[in-house]
């Protein structure tokens, strides 16, 4: 498949119990069963296959420690010749790496209980819990601070030694101490195998639709659909919230632009060779005349800045926020015969006015800043309220205005 993301586990610092949401923009959707057998050959500068082969032969026939693992050594040296391209989005996936990847673009979580954690002061704070999660369930909440993890101390914690703390087998438990404005308690999570959806909903003041968008993954398409049809009777207008979505599959991307757009191109690809691919809507535009606003920050990246770059520059929606992460660039995931993934940019995209974005991201056009993480609008756990959030305050009262 082709993926327009951020990055493979770019969000991790923000998701590190769930599994991250971000990856890249998969562009044309081809997933190939097997790796094609390369043309080393026709490489610049003739890549020598003998030699990385008879460097492999004599590690292990006369290197001094007989126990050497083959199978690491190989997949060192993929490693080192996707490193020496120097590009920071193709690389090399060990077969864990991989299928932790696909649990991501499915949005399945194994072993965790689903909250997003701010690291930025001196303990761990929740930013957000996410949908159908063991945290949702058990009463935890956005704003809660993280004092003990089963007895531990958590202050200063890391976010690795955080994530290993709080991650375990399903079905076991972990007590989490925490503050709220309320007063300390604890709360006991129980770790499980659980699948988030990607879009969540909810009709807003003046009957405005608010949509949330996750991920671009397997399911976007259908949750997006289903979400937005229930939602557009009566609605005046609409909010795309791609705050912190980091990217997914560009065919999920392309089928939420064209909710929006009757017609004419959603972005288009330039690759090897100068071949221009150009991706039209796909003409499906139940939210066609509604007025639109995108919320986006720092953390919306490739697939979701696709979304929101071509909306503002075919003048169909104003996006509020701050400047998205500026990633520009295709990758498709090749699998290798030990069952990792060569994770390979085959191409840039572009935004219909030809413009790229990538290491510049897009331009809000009302830029609004947040005071905190953790200020942002919580669509889970509605009863919170959204007065802290400045920028979705001010995309309310564009689409009002309208």
């Amino acid at each position: 498949m082709i993926l327009l993301r951020r990055g493979v586990l770019a969000l991790s610092a923000l998701l590190f119990v769930v599994a991250v949401f971000a990856a890249g923009v998969y562009v044309d959707q081809s997933y190939p069963e097997y790796v094609p057998l390369l043309q080393v050959g026709s490489l610049r500068g003739q890549a020598d296959r003998g030699t990385t082969d008879q460097a492999l032969r004599l590690i292990e026939a006369h290197y001094y420690n007989s126990q050497v693992d083959s199978g690491k050594l190989s997949s060192t040296g993929v490693k080192a010749m996707v490193q020496s391209l120097g590009d920071p989005y193709s690389q090399y996936l060990a077969p864990s790496e991989y299928r932790q990847q696909q649990d991501q673009y499915a949005a399945r979580h194994e072993g965790m209980i689903g909250i997003v954690v701010d690291f930025s002061g001196g303990y761990p704070v929740i930013s957000g819990v996410l949908p159908s999660s063991p945290a949702l369930k058990a009463g935890l909440q956005t704003d809660d601070v993280i004092v003990r993890i089963d007895g531990a101390d958590a202050q200063g914690l890391t976010q690795d030694r955080a994530s290993t703390l709080i991650r375990g087998p399903s079905g076991t438990p972990v007590t989490l101490h925490v503050r709220r404005a309320d007063g300390e308690r604890d709360v006991q999570v129980v770790r499980a195998n659980f699948q988030s959806p990607t879009v969540e909903s909810l009709r807003m003041e003046g009957d405005l639709l608010y949509l949330r968008v996750y991920q671009f993954g397997e399911t976007t398409q259908r949750e997006f659909d289903s979400e937005l049809r229930a939602g557009l009777p009566g609605a005046k207008g609409v909010i795309l919230d791609l705050r912190n979505n980091g990217g997914g599959f560009v065919d999920a991307a392309t089928t939420v632009i064209s909710r929006f757009v009757a017609s004419g191109e959603a972005f288009e690809q330039h690759g090897r060779g100068g071949a221009v691919d150009r991706t039209n809507v796909d003409g499906d535009h139940p939210a066609g005349n509604l007025p639109l606003v995108v919320l986006v920050n720092g953390n919306s990246a490739s697939a979701s800045e696709i979304v929101a770059g071509s909306l503002q520059a075919r003048g169909r929606a104003r996006l509020v926020g701050l400047k998205t992460y500026g990633k520009g660039s295709v990758q498709v995931d090749y699998q290798l015969a030990n069952g990792g993934d060569l994770h390979l940019t085959v191409a840039h995209w572009f935004l219909p006015n030809g413009r790229s974005i990538d290491r510049q991201g897009l331009t809000p056009d009302v830029p609004v800043p947040l005071a905190q993480p953790r200020d942002m609008f919580d669509v889970v756990q509605p009863a919170r309220g959204h007065a802290a959030d400045a920028q979705l305050n001010r995309a309310l009262q564009l689409v009002a205005g309208q």
